[in-house]
């Protein structure tokens, strides 16, 4: 565990790595190449250096995962991995929080220190909500509608780009997690 009060869940897609950069091998949909959206790779590394537990909950084939942050030298900073393949369920489901929440050894009372920091209203958002975790939703990409329909999509923070996180993560952990 690392050695600050704020756990960072955190999507993959339009979250870290730029959707619109992925390559594919068409026949198996793998992921095996992709870049980091501006600014998340540096933001990623240095909330792992100021000691936060990061673990990665994002939907979709494992070794997409495992192919673009080993590619971006990302993959050493994740505590734990929930993916969607793996765990046989996608956000909003409560199982993918829950598998994160297991692999970090972390308790019911551990929700208040957790952010699920993502780009997708419907599956970040929502799920963290129903979860009772705190939500940061990323409103970078042109791909998916930032717009709230309802209460239960709207985000409890909300950014624009990733160095906006590590400035969220510094205030909460001063202000006592308002």
């Amino acid at each position: 565990m690392g050695g600050k009060d704020i756990i960072i869940f955190t999507d993959s897609g339009d979250t870290i790595i730029d959707e619109s950069t992925e390559i594919r091998k068409v026949q198996y949909g793998v992921v095996y190449h992709a870049e980091c959206i501006p600014g998340a790779k540096e933001t990623m590394l240095a909330l792992k250096e100021a000691g936060h537990t990061i673990a990665l909950v994002a939907d979709g084939l494992a070794e997409s995962f495992h192919n673009v942050m080993e590619e971006n030298g990302l993959a050493q900073i994740f505590d734990s991995w929930t993916i969607s393949e793996e765990v046989g369920a996608e956000k909003p489901s409560a199982t993918m929080f829950e598998d994160a929440m297991q692999k970090l050894r972390l308790e019911e009372k551990d929700k208040k220190r957790i952010l699920m920091v993502g780009n997708n209203i419907k599956r970040d958002i929502v799920g963290a909500k129903r979860f009772g975790i705190r939500s940061v939703l990323l409103a970078w990409s042109p791909r998916y509608n930032m717009t709230a329909e309802t209460p239960e999509e709207e985000a409890d923070y909300r950014i624009s780009k990733p160095e906006e996180l590590i400035e969220l993560i510094n205030h909460l952990e001063g202000t006592g997690h308002d």
